[in-house]
């Protein structure tokens, strides 16, 4: 039996990182939503315990640095299943763009092979291992709207957001997530951006308000080592995008347009400009 995966990308409308924990990890409260740019991660069963990844992507490792090669294993350790599994990843999402291309394919290994051995897990179950590979993971496991804290493991669903299109710029560099959080001044001068006020907008579907409420405390950080994507960002305003902000840890620029004429007016220019440039929606139902 083989069943496929999506495994969507995600953005942060809000992202904040509120201090860093004794052990090194940090302490989050940030917005996330998935969007209909995917992966697909297909998978069969196999009767030894051996776990192998193939990918048509020449940037993935297939070892046991690929979070969908951890996350299988990991739900094998966790779960005593005696067999293993074959992943194929099919790569869309672009890698180390801050859209979490390998959280999202580890995240749809968790609900795959809960599905493939029959194991009955819930989401929270497999959200709550997936913390053990990426902060990111257990966001990715449901890929639907939600408030996200603490390490990243707790996750509060959000109502549907408002309709609005998405125009995501990936410039050519790749950036390294833990060489950007080692980069945090936990300091009086870090900014917080209004999570709250973000939440609360969703909450009355009020997309101007969503959009007053933007705001990534690493894109200060990230925009001093790859001044493009300040860059992006104002080309992306300038060309008549409501509001653009970088995601994740970056190098992603992604901006937001209520109309889709004003939107493929955004996505057009910035081909100009950038060479991985996509048009998007949110996932309004999450994975569904």
């Amino acid at each position: 039996m083989e069943i496929t995966e999506k495994a969507p990308a995600k953005i942060n409308l809000s992202l904040d990182a509120l201090f860093q924990h004794a052990d090194g990890e940090h302490e989050w409260k940030m917005v996330m939503t998935s969007v209909d740019l995917a992966d697909y991660v297909e998978l069969s069963t196999v009767a030894t315990r051996q776990i192998t990844v193939t990918t048509d992507s020449g940037f993935l490792p297939v070892d046991q640095r690929n979070l969908a090669f951890q996350a299988a294993r990991l739900l094998q350790k966790k779960a005593g299943v005696t067999y293993g599994a074959r992943i194929h990843i099919r790569k869309q999402i672009p890698v180390a763009a801050g859209l979490g291309g390998g959280s999202s394919d580890a995240a749809a290994v968790l609900r795959g092979l809960n599905r493939l051995w029959q194991l009955n897990w819930s989401l929270a179950d497999l959200a709550h291992l997936g913390l053990a590979i990426d902060s990111d993971v257990p966001y990715c496991v449901y890929s639907q709207t939600a408030l996200v804290t603490g390490r990243g493991d707790e996750i509060t669903l959000l109502p549907k957001l408002p309709p609005f299109w998405v125009v995501l710029a990936k410039p050519s560099a790749s950036v390294s997530t833990p060489s950007i959080l080692r980069s945090i001044p936990y300091n009086d001068q870090l900014y917080h951006p209004p999570i709250d006020q973000m939440v609360a907008a969703i909450r009355a579907n009020d997309y101007p308000q969503i959009l007053a409420s933007m705001g990534n405390t690493l894109e200060e950080i990230t925009s001093q080592r790859y001044p493009q994507i300040k860059q992006l960002r104002q080309k992306m305003q300038r060309f008549g995008a409501d509001a653009a902000q970088m995601s994740g840890s970056g190098p992603t620029v992604f901006g937001l347009c209520a109309k889709y004429s004003r939107a493929q007016h955004v996505f057009n220019s910035m081909k100009g400009f950038c060479h991985e440039v996509y048009l998007v929606r949110p996932l309004l139902n999450g994975l569904s």
